[in-house]
């Protein structure tokens, strides 16, 4: 007969070590480039030729490239040097009801100081699908720095202007060239991207960002045993798809945008107001 003392019973809570990351400094920032050139293919650069009529129809963040560095004299500060690759598609008047469409690439710089403590330990992590044999450097093994994790959370920019430009109004760009786009945010345009010197086509972008600093960290939590869901799955019955549709809640929230009640917090339905703290609530 089995002890119970030696099975686990349903329910049971235990502390756990788990191994994650641990967010040591962050911030927000809300950014404006002005007149951010856009590096167009030679399609784009003929349609330039042949109207000033241009808007910009939509604008997406296809890369980002952030490099890390130590702060001289300021121990366990780091400079993080953040680029961002804007994939940007415009609409131009080419003649009277003739719209094209065509594409191009801007390239925004920011820099941030961030706090990221110290590390001290040389970590050897084992790399996946290898099994040791033939390993082309056996004694270096999969090693990292002791250098910080940097983390870009960003949304798409918001478009704020267009214009061409002639090349002595261009302001001087100094952070990047054409040659310094890499190989693979050039699968986002269809051409190759040029640069000439008697038009340019600028931008002004707003981009709301979050950065995050990050080092290893070993966490002890509190769980419990995975339970089966005693809810069985509703699967669509493929003669009557009308039955499923009816017994799906309505999206009341959908179609009632929220408000503002007085303190400065938006809600989406009546508001509540903790008159101890002063905050706000919605019910």
């Amino acid at each position: 007969m089995m002890d119970n003392k030696f099975c686990s019973t349903p329910h049971q809570k235990e502390n756990i070590c788990i191994d994650t990351f641990r967010v040591l400094d962050s911030c927000r920032d809300k950014d404006c480039f002005e007149n951010v050139r856009v590096y167009l293919t030679d399609f784009g650069e003929e349609i330039i030729d042949r109207t000033s009529i241009i808007r910009a129809k939509c604008a997406k963040i296809v890369s980002a490239y952030i490099d890390i560095n130590d702060v001289p004299f300021n121990r366990g500060f780091y400079q993080l040097n953040i680029k961002m690759y804007v994939k940007i598609t415009f609409e131009a008047c080419i003649s009277q009801g003739n719209i094209q469409e065509f594409e191009g690439i801007a390239i925004v710089e920011k820099k941030v100081i961030l706090y990221g403590s110290e590390g001290n330990v040389n970590v050897f992590k084992s790399e996946q699908n290898t099994s040791g044999f033939c390993n082309p450097h056996p004694c270096e093994g999969n090693r990292t720095n002791n250098l910080p994790i940097a983390v870009l959370e960003v949304v798409d920019p918001i478009i704020l202007n267009t214009k061409v430009v002639e090349p002595r109004v261009f302001p001087c760009c100094c952070c990047c060239c054409i040659d310094d786009i890499p190989d693979f945010v050039y699968h986002h345009i269809n051409g190759k991207l040029c640069e000439r010197d008697d038009k340019a086509l600028v931008v002004s972008l707003g981009f709301f960002s979050v950065v995050k600093i990050e080092r290893p960290a070993q966490l002890i939590v509190n769980a419990t045993e995975y339970n089966i869901p005693d809810k069985e799955c509703v699967t669509a019955q493929e003669d009557d798809p009308c039955t499923l549709f009816k017994s799906m809640a309505f999206p009341v929230n959908e179609f009632s945008p929220p408000v503002f009640n007085g303190t400065g917090c938006p809600c989406t339905g009546p508001s509540i107001v903790n008159k101890k703290d002063k905050g706000c609530g919605c019910n």
